[in-house]
């Protein structure tokens, strides 16, 4: 079996947890300050602020932002529901906009479209790895008044030109799943240049507290001057996520490779659209490699699926549904089939295939040859 994905933690990881668990400090701890200031030096940021979760870190970013009832948020229809969720957390309405069909990133000029007096701000979704169109999105947007929020959660090293995901506006949101390009078991990071939100976002993360727990003259005395939340990293995860840093490098390159390699072994397949990992300035950080089918449905994607597990290959979507068109949000917004044009193209036709490093030597052939015999299977079935 080749699994879509598999957490990949060894010896290193094992001692950093145990040398955490053997100390006194298991929370507000050296950790996961180490761990930040790690994490910033990688990303090129100014600011990392540790979170337990990517979705508790694109919350704060809009908290901290004074987003709230009124308000409007422009999200892409095709993502992980927590973009999505994220606003409706702050009481703001979230703007659905379509997707661009060769990299299933937000389409620029449907967010020139939505912008408007209510519009707070917008969150771009760098979809599996590839940054969106930076450069006018951050325009259009400082233009309407309105801040960029970095949906990162797969983008780990992505690059557009010379900076990295995760500075390219005003704030990045990271998510440490356990089968993204690094874990931290759970958890999440957020980075920004903002000194005034960076302290915002690290104050509001644990409760509200005007002092840390190393700024504080008299142990356990605090004053609360703001609303906040319980979103902490502990030290456990953050000595974990430390360790995934250190292998981060060879990991990327071998994703990179995986990625071209079962690109060109599907290269001959007339009925599979692979998206091209290098686009204008943005190029991927191969998160996994997603399979288009024909947009008119001629191959049932679901179908073609159960044939490639049958054969061991697992695989995933990226993602279930055009989010608008969930039950959550069609019940109570509205939305109707049909509205996404392309995000329901590729939330129905798309098939997630794996390129992390777990995948053995010979994954490219295997995978490309079971997929072939999966769709002509599906084909006179059909």
């Amino acid at each position: 079996m080749i699994p879509f994905g598999r957490p990949m933690l060894d010896q290193a990881e094992i001692e950093a947890v145990i040398k955490v668990l053997s100390g006194p400090i298991l929370a507000h701890g050296p950790v996961a300050a180490a761990f930040e200031t790690a994490f910033a030096e990688r990303a090129g940021a100014q600011y990392a602020i540790s979170v337990s979760s990517g979705t508790a870190g694109l919350h704060l970013c809009l908290f901290a932002n004074d987003v709230g009832p009124g308000d409007e948020v422009i999200v892409p229809a095709i993502t992980h529901v927590a973009t999505a969720h994220s606003a409706e957390y702050c009481g703001a309405k979230p703007i659905f906009v379509d997707v661009d069909p060769e990299s299933g990133n937000i389409d620029p000029a449907g967010i020139a479209s939505a912008l408007n007096s209510n519009t707070r701000a917008v969150m771009v979704v760098h979809f599996l790895g590839l940054p969106c169109e930076m450069d006018r999105i951050n325009a259009d947007a400082t233009a309407n008044g309105s801040i960029v929020i970095e949906d990162a959660a797969l983008a780990v090293d992505a690059t557009y030109g010379a900076k990295k995901a995760g500075t390219l506006a005003t704030a990045g949101c990271f998510s440490f799943y356990p089968i993204k390009h690094m874990t931290t078991i759970e958890g999440g990071v957020v980075t920004t240049d903002d000194a005034d939100l960076a302290d915002q976002i690290r104050r509001r993360k644990a409760f509200g507290y005007d002092l840390s727990h190393e700024t504080r003259v008299k142990p356990g005395i605090y004053d609360v001057n703001l609303l906040g939340y319980n979103y902490r990293m502990n030290e456990v995860e953050a000595a974990v996520g430390l360790a995934q840093l250190d292998k981060l490098d060879e990991r990327l390159e071998i994703r990179r490779a995986n990625y071209h390699a079962l690109k060109d072994a599907l290269a001959d397949l007339d009925e599979v659209t692979v998206f091209e990992p290098t686009q204008g300035k943005a190029q991927s950080c191969f998160y996994c490699l997603n399979a288009v089918l024909p947009r008119d449905g001629s191959l049932d994607r679901d179908s073609v699926a159960a044939e490639l597990k049958a054969a061991n290959i697992g695989t995933s979507v990226h993602y279930p549904g055009a989010v608008p068109l969930m039950s959550y949000y069609r019940e109570k917004y509205g939305y109707k089939q049909g509205q996404f044009p392309v995000a329901e193209w590729l939330a129905a036709q798309t098939i997630s295939l794996p390129v992390a490093p777990h995948v053995p030597d010979d994954f490219a052939n295997r995978i490309s040859t079971a997929l072939k015999t999966a769709i002509q299977t599906t084909k006179h079935a059909a």
